[in-house]
């Protein structure tokens, strides 16, 4: 019985880590769009105006 407990509990930590890790590399994500947005500016959009 103890030996089942320490599975589920094994298999609930891994699944909590994973989830931590997408959301971690979704943020990453949504910085690097962020940033890129920024770093990659149209001149000719500008040239328009």
């Amino acid at each position: 019985m103890v030996r089942f407990f320490r599975r589920v509990f094994a298999a609930a930590t891994v699944v909590i880590l994973a989830f931590r890790a997408v959301g971690s590399f979704l943020s990453w994500i949504e910085n690097q769009e962020d940033t890129s947005a920024n770093a990659w500016i149209d001149e000719e959009e500008y040239e328009d105006v």
